[in-house]
């Protein structure tokens, strides 16, 4: 008897649907020129299948809006706050917390707190926003991920893990008084949302103690880290993403979170802390930059949201199929030959741009052009994360990244398979007439975090 073949489906029904806006090939180059060829300046009304970032764009369950109606908007001690500080401490397992308005909000005050001119501090990988808060302060960030992440073609399971010997390297050379904290991400965004190990985590724990050495967690998307653990460690398949997310947790000394991702929320962040002094001192600072330390910028319907969006987080169902969905698109393109970041991450698929057109020099932006190319053919919005990412180090040189990919960031609970099999093919399309693609040149630059705002005209 012939075996049928099991499929999946995501684990909700749809109540509300949003009308998208179809356009045209000519209003969509009238756009892509308005916006000077950078996909975050083109308006949303613009887009049909948006895909520049998972982070506050998923969709709310009906529990999560029914909680925004329980908003305690008092200045001081909103109800909603004690709930969402009940929920950290019991799912994540952090004794202290500070919300704030989003994780930047939560990097800007660790930052402050933790470090001198001339610090060191080691991560695997950089991210923009939080490289950056590390420098204003004086710190100076060290790649510490293994050499795997760098090569999109290796299979690696877990990409997203510390090299312990740079890291002792780094101890050696500078010693550990310079080094006030590991900055460790689980889901390493940069490397296309790479997973670190359990194993890595307990022997940089055991490490880091024997130097005394914090290690502050991004946890951003720690249930997605959770899954690939749970699907590729041994030990682990019998356990819970809630039980796993906890564990990994417990190896770590607080944590930066950016709720508008793995919460399922539009806005918020916090900084969560074990220790009591650093503690007290974020949150006096969080009353100078945030807000008041019982809601930190943010409203307490969106407390409330973030505390429901927290637990629905880490149910398994859940982040199954959200992984799913995108390893589901990521299989799509590599049957039509797109070359891709592998393994798939968590939380997008990330397109190799230099072997798409390997006849654009990366000074030449060949991400950039990647992301306005699949742009123009179909209206699906992307991001560039390369060479304009990378920005430029403090001599003003450009950093040349190995990695100079397009992202494909898929929102939680927002799009169907249908528009999975839509982005994939205008991939497609674009691939096939990739030799006659030419690259650009940045005709504005902004100081800080360029990609965002920066300007572009064809080469």
């Amino acid at each position: 008897m012939k075996t049928i073949k099991q499929s999946w489906a995501e684990p909700y029904k749809i109540k509300m649907v949003e009308l998208l806006k179809m356009t045209t090939p000519k209003q969509r180059q009238k756009a892509l020129e308005e916006a000077g060829y950078n996909t975050f300046l083109l308006k949303s009304e613009d887009v049909y299948i948006d895909l520049l970032t998972d982070s506050g764009t998923s969709a709310m369950s009906d529990k999560q809006w029914a909680g925004m109606m329980l908003g305690d908007e008092a200045y001081a001690g909103s109800c909603n706050f004690y709930h969402l500080e009940q929920v950290v401490q019991e799912v994540y397992g952090y004794k202290y917390l500070i919300p704030t308005h989003q994780g930047r909000g939560a990097e800007n005050i660790l930052s402050k707190i933790l470090i001198r001119e001339g610090d060191i501090i080691p991560g695997n990988m950089y991210f923009t926003t939080t490289r950056l808060h590390q420098e204003l302060a004086g710190g100076i960030f060290k790649d510490i991920i293994i050499d795997e992440a760098h090569d999109p073609e290796n299979e690696f399971p877990f990409k997203g893990n510390i090299d312990l010997m740079k890291l002792d390297v780094l101890i050696k050379e500078y010693g550990a008084k310079r080094i006030p904290y590991i900055c460790m991400a689980t889901s390493v965004n940069m490397a296309g949302g790479q997973p670190i190990s359990m194993q890595n985590l307990k022997e940089l724990r055991a490490m880091t103690t024997k130097h005394g050495i914090r290690v502050i967690h991004d946890m951003t998307r720690v249930a997605e880290n959770a899954y690939f653990i749970q699907q590729r460690e041994k030990g682990y398949e019998n356990k819970t993403i809630r039980e796993i997310v906890k564990e990994i947790n417990s190896y770590t000394d607080g944590a930066t979170m950016s709720a508008k991702k793995d919460a399922l929320v539009n806005i918020g962040g916090f900084l969560a802390l074990n220790d009591w002094d650093i503690f007290e001192e974020a949150r006096n600072l969080v009353v100078v930059y945030e807000g008041l330390h019982t809601y930190g910028g943010l409203a307490g319907r969106d407390m409330e949201a973030m505390a429901i969006g927290i637990t629905e987080s880490v149910n398994d169902d859940h982040i199954r199929a959200r992984v799913g969905q995108v390893i589901y698109l990521g299989k799509k393109m590599i049957e039509y030959g797109i070359p891709i970041v592998k393994p798939i991450g968590g939380h997008g698929i990330f397109v190799d741009a230099k072997k798409f057109l390997p006849q654009i020099p990366q000074e030449q932006f060949p991400a950039q052009t990647l992301a306005a190319e699949i742009y123009l053919d179909s209206g699906v919005r992307t991001m560039e994360r390369g060479i304009v990412s990378a920005g430029r180090k403090a001599n003003g040189e450009n950093h040349y990244p190995n990695l100079e990919l397009v992202r494909f960031t898929i929102p939680r609970r927002v799009y169907t398979q249908a528009h999975m099999d839509v982005i994939a093919e205008s991939v497609a399309r674009v691939y096939e007439k990739r030799k006659e693609i030419k690259g650009m040149k940045m005709v504005y630059e902004p100081k800080y975090l360029r990609f965002f705002q920066a300007l572009f005209e064809k080469a």
